[in-house]
């Protein structure tokens, strides 16, 4: 199989530590066992596939203990998993495609408000918590996890249940040249993370993995199984990165997989402020990011081997000091491992990444991302620097463009922050359980937020819509004029001008609104 030219992919993570933050919502009550009832009463008189009741339905009322298992099972963001968070009545784990289609036409008959979870990472909790329903429950789709992986036909249809991680390894399972370019932590669920667009480190080369999606099966608001052809393609366009929960549920994706060669070179070098004098690292890193592809770590990625790497650096980015020393060369599929964080010698075998958890563990965070179009200028930096300083733990992310991601038309699909884009910022910040003031750790990335205005895009400030954040806005479960008028703003953050075409094929499919969330895309007036 041929290749082309190698590409470095590099990400700079200014690192100077991790932690994070907290709401306060009023508990709901829980779903009648009357409402539990009918709602089983219907899924069996909708689907010909038994369901066994102890493995697939869990309510506070039936088996309390286990309710809260799985309801905790795959959320990553323990804020909201809080004693006053809202909880859902009743979560309902499908074991069969027919299953969801049910849950929908179900939902539906009994005004029953759903939440779809497949893996659990989006940042503020949507799949699993309503801040915006007197009630609601949740379809988990985590036993819907089947991954077929056809190598002569170059894809691999994949449920929504499945993560990235067991997607990864089930693909190196049949070929070392074969890859997929979605995201790094091995838990995200695959079902949510393509909504969203989905980024990684081979997305330079290839793009995103919802660039690389040539089918999909959908359960639409009338319960009705469709895949590409059947549902048209407006609503295909749309469910490759218009973000989860506005259109259906996603049952499955068929993903092209990408070629990628038998040995790769990563590394990680990490320079403290004083290695760092007036930030020159830091600065020509901005200017080259999207042109080589390179944390105060530079965690690097190379489709080629070390010599070629050193060559490359030596003469684009000569200034971080790259050695062959530093430069390890591997498998793809260990390079996801190494990826994932799993940074130790030796790397755990591949197996690690069929586990369901992150490896950045049980964390109560806040998070928010910023896209750059022009480099920071130094004095920009020393402030950030000076902003990171204030605290003992946090962390900020970020992720070069250009390549692949500089060619493909904002409009190709809804995801749109393409061509002149340098980098993507995440600012991240993590607390343990006993942090006694999380308030106080939402203000400060608040804070530094506001402090990086200048230095990010603008009209709009753009935003990456799988770092959800409700700071920039939240829907109201009506269609009020003023929720869609505040939609339109975090709508073109996330979206920028492809917004109004979502809000189009939202009202076409889904006109009633069924799939919603504080952030889901509103149908018109």
């Amino acid at each position: 199989m041929e290749f082309s030219k190698p590409i470095t992919t590099l990400s700079c993570i200014s690192f100077l530590a991790l932690y994070f933050s907290l709401y306060t919502i009023t508990p709901i009550s829980s779903t009648s066992l009357q409402l539990q009832d009918d709602f089983i009463k219907c899924l069996h008189e909708n689907t010909n596939v038994n369901f066994p009741l102890e493995k697939t339905f869990f309510s506070p009322e039936r088996n309390a203990s286990i309710f809260i298992e799985v309801l905790e099972s795959t959320a990553q963001n323990q804020r909201y998993l809080t004693k006053s968070m809202p909880k859902p009545g009743f979560i309902f784990k499908p074991v069969h495609e027919s299953h969801v289609q049910a849950s929908v036409i179900c939902s539906k008959k009994l005004g029953i408000h759903l939440r779809v979870r497949s893996g659990g990472h989006d940042y503020e909790g949507v799949s699993y918590v309503s801040q915006i329903e007197t009630s609601f429950i949740i379809i988990d789709l985590s036993r819907l996890r089947q991954i077929n992986v056809d190598i002569e036909g170059n894809s691999a249809w994949v449920q929504a249940g499945a993560t990235i991680g067991e997607l990864y390894y089930r693909i190196a399972e049949k070929s070392k040249i074969h890859g997929c370019p979605a995201g790094v932590y091995p838990s995200l669920g695959i079902g949510g993370h393509i909504t969203g667009g989905a980024y990684g480190s081979l997305m330079r080369k290839y793009g995103l993995a919802a660039d690389n999606v040539v089918d999909a099966k959908i359960v639409d608001a009338n319960g009705k199984l469709l895949d590409r052809t059947a549902m048209g393609e407006d609503l295909f366009w749309a469910i490759r990165g218009g973000s989860g929960g506005s259109f259906g549920i996603i049952l499955s994706w068929k993903i092209k997989l990408v070629p990628v060669p038998v040995t790769l070179t990563v590394f990680t070098v990490t320079k403290t402020l004083e290695q760092d004098v007036g930030l020159e690292i830091l600065s020509k890193w901005q200017r080259v990011a999207d042109k080589l592809t390179v944390s105060m770590s530079y965690i690097g990625q190379f489709l080629g081997e070390k010599g070629n790497l050193i060559e490359v650096m030596n003469k684009g980015f000569p200034e971080l000091g790259l050695t062959l020393e530093d430069c390890v060369e591997m498998s793809w599929i260990e390079s996801i491992v190494y990826n994932s964080g799993f940074r130790t010698n030796p790397l755990p075998p591949p197996e690690v990444l069929l586990q369901a958890k992150s490896p950045l563990g049980e964390v109560y965070f806040k998070a928010k991302s910023d896209f750059a179009k022009e480099p920071i200028p130094a004095l920009g930096l020393k402030g950030m620097i000076k902003k990171f300083l204030e605290e003992d733990a946090a962390l900020v992310i970020w992720t070069p463009y250009g390549g692949m991601m500089e060619k493909i038309p904002e409009s190709e699909i809804p995801f749109p922050h393409r061509s002149g884009t340098i980098f993507m910022i995440q600012y991240y910040r993590s607390w343990s359980e006993t942090e006694k003031r999380p308030d106080l750790r939402i203000k400060w990335i608040r804070e530094l937020y506001s402090y990086m205005t200048p230095y990010v895009s603008s009209n709009p400030r753009q935003a990456y819509v799988n770092y959800r954040d409700l700071d920039l806005g939240q829907n109201n479960h009506n269609n009020s004029k003023e929720n869609f008028l505040n939609a339109q703003i975090w709508g073109a953050k996330y979206f920028k001008d492809n917004f109004n075409r979502l809000v189009k094929i939202k009202s076409k499919v889904d006109p009633e609104n069924l799939f919603r969330h504080e952030q889901s895309i509103p149908p018109l007036l």
